[in-house]
């Protein structure tokens, strides 16, 4: 028996839906990903009793007698100090997720300080005060670099966020902070590096640093962007966010207009911040970078929100997933149009929460008072305050 004959009708059906899916991708732009290496909370170290070969060293009698002759020339033009970690919210009951929680607490009252500071620069808003001694003195850094009549305080009496602080070093732009006293001796320059959560380096090894002087700005490398002034408030460090890009494609309602900065009253702007945790950005901003986020990782599980966060996900039994990259847009230096841009690690914006595999995009909105570039998305970068070239540049992978 001859076998039927072969319909032509198959091929005529399949052939257009071929060409639809080909022209479909032809025209649809691919998102960029990149890989994001699952590590859920871990359990912190026990606090360690202070090492005082960390904190303190021996200042010989020499250096003693010469401390009432100190010159602003004398000793090198560059310090480093290291800095550890010792967080006062840890106790023997207290759980990963119940500390990240009080920290992201602990965060939204200081983002409340400064929204406060911004629209009145008296106080804390969060009502937080120490009450002491105001001096001058001399500091001497290891090494034998001095500066002399360095307002200091001892506090005595402290409330809000200064309970269980070791103390405060003010590196901001005011004339009470440790760089502006510092200027002639350090070039009103100065650089630190916050080490990463996932950094491979032994938690007791484990150290940031802050670098005073010419040293502190790398010799190449460096993305600059200019800092913005806010003739209402000196304090801060503010730049010019001019949007920010999700998988590759600039997200349109990330507006310039929504994060600039009004000089005649001293409101909005954008600041760089190491004392704020959770990058925060005016809510339309927030609100579109949030939705690009989730369209981008739509394959992803979502997870119920988490604290400040609305946008999570359960990545457990994962080792690593793919995410939409995310770069931040600044102003360029040179001031014609062009960019200074910060593409960011995956382990800077999606972040983990608790010791299950949950993981939240590390951004929050803002209804009103400045929008902030918080410490999570600096991390691995050595951010670079150049006060004498009025520039803050940004180093990745400089720790």
């Amino acid at each position: 028996m001859a076998p039927p004959p072969t319909s032509p009708f198959p091929f005529v059906f399949f052939l257009p839906l071929l060409v639809l899916l080909l022209v479909g991708c032809g025209f649809a732009r691919a998102l960029e990903y990149q890989t994001l290496v699952v590590k859920p909370l871990s359990r912190p170290p026990p606090v360690e009793a202070v090492d005082e070969e960390d904190l303190a060293w021996t200042v010989g009698s020499e250096e003693l007698a010469d401390l009432a002759n100190v010159g602003a020339g004398a000793g090198p033009a560059s310090v480093t100090l290291r800095l550890h970690h010792r967080d006062s919210l840890l106790s023997a009951n207290a759980t990963p997720e119940g500390i990240f929680s009080l920290r992201l607490e602990r965060d939204a009252a200081r983002v409340s300080s400064l929204e406060a500071a911004a629209a009145a620069a008296v106080s804390y808003g969060d009502g937080s005060i120490t009450n002491g001694e105001f001096s001058t003195e001399t500091l001497t850094f290891r090494g034998g670099a001095r500066v002399g009549r360095v307002p200091f305080g001892c506090g005595h009496d402290n409330t809000g966020l200064f309970v269980a602080a070791a103390g405060l070093l003010g590196l901001g732009r005011g004339r009470l902070s440790f760089p502006s006293q510092a200027g002639r001796r350090f070039g009103r320059r100065f650089s630190y590096c916050l080490v990463g959560r996932t950094s491979a380096v032994p938690p007791r090894r484990r150290s940031s640093t802050v670098v005073f002087g010419n040293s502190a700005v790398p010799k190449s490398g460096v993305v600059f962007t200019p800092m913005v002034v806010n003739p209402r408030l000196d304090t801060f460090y503010y730049v010019e966010l001019t949007g920010i890009s999700v998988g590759g494609a600039r997200v349109s309602g990330v507006l310039a207009s929504d994060l600039r900065l009004d000089p005649a009253t001293g409101r909005g702007g954008v600041i760089v911040d190491s004392g704020t945790s959770v990058t925060r950005l005016a809510r339309p901003a927030y609100a579109a970078l949030r939705d690009a986020f989730r369209a981008g990782a739509e394959g992803l599980t979502p997870a119920p929100g988490f604290s400040l966060f609305d946008t999570c996900y359960d990545l457990s039994g994962r080792t690593e997933v793919n995410v939409p990259t995310v770069v931040v847009h600044l102003g360029g230096a040179r001031g014609d149009g062009a960019t200074a841009d910060l593409s960011l690690p995956a382990e800077n914006y999606l972040i983990p929460v608790d010791t299950s595999g949950v993981f939240c995009f590390a951004f929050a909105g803002t209804d009103s008072g400045i929008s902030i570039i918080g410490n999570i998305q600096q991390q691995g970068f050595r951010v670079v305050f150049d006060g004498a070239g009025t520039q803050v540049g940004f180093v990745p992978r400089a720790c």
